[in-house]
């Protein structure tokens, strides 16, 4: 059932658990996230990057793809398909495409432009029965080419966006995106609680969830992390389980090679990853 992400996020703020956002990169993963999600009951968000967007064929080819899936597998729970990391052109193409939820990632201006398109985006995707997700401070890492130092946000900042009327907001609190390094200093829970102090009741979100301790996990989430995004880690589980089909000869025997058998193991891995974070996030039977 494709919704916006308002309502669900709302419930995780109130219920003190997150909602988990999911990248997919092709027909498998969406597959494996929604199918989990359903067996769950858990509501899911499935992310899509202006990156992966383009290698899927563009926006309009992923919501119409997720959209006949939803129907096809009979899916009833929640699920928000969302543009991550948007740009302001990425967010207008996003909205005409069908989404149902979009980021404006405007934490690389000024406070002033971001804040300007940001007011801008909110009232066209509100208009629209979209939700919208904004982001202050940097994530720490790469994603698409944009490269974040990890500078915690500004509460103050925060602030002032979540006055324009998002439903949720990214703020950097030393998290990164891909593998967390030996040497990381982890989260800054007196950045996010000072953060949650500004915003109230908006459900902030944690982005780079990969590698973050479970006890990290929890804290966050009690301080009002009430959306938290997982990507590498699917794609950790989904490559080591395909090296190790490859690696022991089960596509040269039979017709191991067909991509449906040779792709199997590691949709398995993504659905047990998904599982693992939907429990650890505390949304299983959250649904309804």
């Amino acid at each position: 059932m494709l919704v916006s992400a308002t309502e669900m996020l709302k419930k995780a703020k109130e219920g003190h658990y997150a909602v988990g956002q999911f990248n997919i990169n092709n027909l498998e993963w969406t597959k494996a996230i929604l199918q989990t999600a359903q067996e769950l009951n858990s509501p899911v968000i499935l992310g899509v990057s202006e990156g992966a967007g383009k290698y899927m064929c563009g926006f309009e080819t992923v919501a119409a793809m997720v959209k006949a899936m939803d129907k096809s597998l009979g899916i009833t729970v929640p699920v928000a398909l969302h543009l991550d990391h948007g740009t302001y052109d990425g967010c207008y193409k996003c909205i005409k495409a069908g989404f149902t939820s979009i980021m404006f990632d405007g934490s690389h201006y000024a406070i002033e432009e971001n804040i300007e398109k940001t007011k801008e985006l909110v009232a066209v995707a509100h208009g629209m029965g979209m939700s919208i997700e904004a982001e202050v401070g940097s994530i720490g890492g790469e994603e698409d080419g944009v490269v974040g130092m990890g500078e915690c946000a500004d509460p103050a900042e925060c602030k002032q966006i979540a006055d324009l009327g998002v439903d949720m907001l990214a703020a950097g609190i030393g998290n990164i995106h891909g593998k967390y390094p030996a040497n990381w200093a982890g989260l800054s829970f007196e950045t996010l609680d000072a953060i949650q102090q500004k915003t109230g009741v908006m459900p902030l979100v944690l982005h780079g969830g990969t590698g973050i301790p479970a006890d990290m996990i929890k804290k966050a989430i009690d301080l009002g992390v009430s959306k938290i995004n997982v990507n590498t880690e699917c794609q950790l589980a989904f490559q080591e389980a395909t090296r190790k089909y490859v690696e022991a000869g089960k596509d040269l025997e039979g017709k191991g090679f067909d991509p449906r058998k040779l792709l199997a193991p590691g949709v398995e891995a993504i659905k047990a990853t998904v599982k693992e974070k939907m429990e650890l996030f505390g949304c299983v039977g959250k649904a309804n």
